[in-house]
This record gives structure tokens, sequence and C-alpha cells, in this order.
């Protein structure tokens, strides 16, 4: 069983051109609970953020929550996002995934969060907040 904690707010996915530049506000002034992630590919930069942090020239997908598993997580343990996505999936949640150095994060569509959240919780998980 895994601790899972719903971070406020909603997420956006975002896509940024390769040489674009990212603006200071996806990092000043996060809040406690703020994630944000980057990542850069010869394609393009992807964003993960709060919504309203998203860059004006970015690409945005819908509205997604995030979940964040209560850690620090022990970085060689294995399992720990297959054991959330594998129940998601069976409910036909989409799902989009990432980690840090002390855990795992994983996003599910807001409008199926009620439905993520139930699926989870089938698997014995437990989600707070």
């Amino acid at each position: 069983m895994l601790d899972i904690a719903l971070l406020p707010g909603e997420y956006a996915v975002c896509r940024l051109a390769a040489d674009a530049a990212l603006p200071e506000q996806l990092s000043s002034g996060l809040g406690r609970a703020d994630v944000v992630t980057v990542s850069w590919t010869a394609d393009g930069i992807s964003v993960i953020c709060p919504a309203d942090r998203v860059p004006a020239q970015a690409v945005v997908e819908t509205a997604w929550r995030c979940l964040r598993v209560a850690g620090p997580a022990d970085l060689p343990s294995t399992g720990t996002l297959a054991a959330l996505v594998d129940p998601l999936a069976e409910a036909r949640v989409s799902v989009v995934t990432f980690s840090t150095f002390d855990t795992d994060y994983v996003l599910v569509p807001a409008v199926r969060l009620a439905e993520g959240r139930a699926a989870l919780e089938r698997a014995g998980h437990r989600v707070l907040g």
C-alpha cells in the first residue's frame, strides 16, 4: 500500500519549441506544494507545471491533477510506478508520470480524478487530500 498526496490545484502538460527560453515564472516563488518539471529533447521542451504558471507560448494539454507518492522513496526500489499505473490503466484513466530523486508523481486528467482515485483506493492505496 502506498500513501499518495493529491496536490492542490490543476496542472498543465506543455510543449515549448526546442529553442525556447524558459520563463522565470516557472521557478520563481514556488509554493511548498507546487511542482515543476522540465525535460529537454532535440524535438522540444516538455513542461509540467501548475496551470497558473503555463508559459504564454506553450502548447497546452488538458487540465490534470497531480498525485505525489509520499516519500522520500528508496531510489533503487522497483514497482512503485507500476503499482499506480496498472490500476489506473485497468480503469482506463490516462496518466502522465515523472520521477524526482525523492519520489514519483502521477498526473490524471482532472475530469477523471474521481475514477482515478477510486481505482487507486481499490488497489489498496490511500489517497490523501
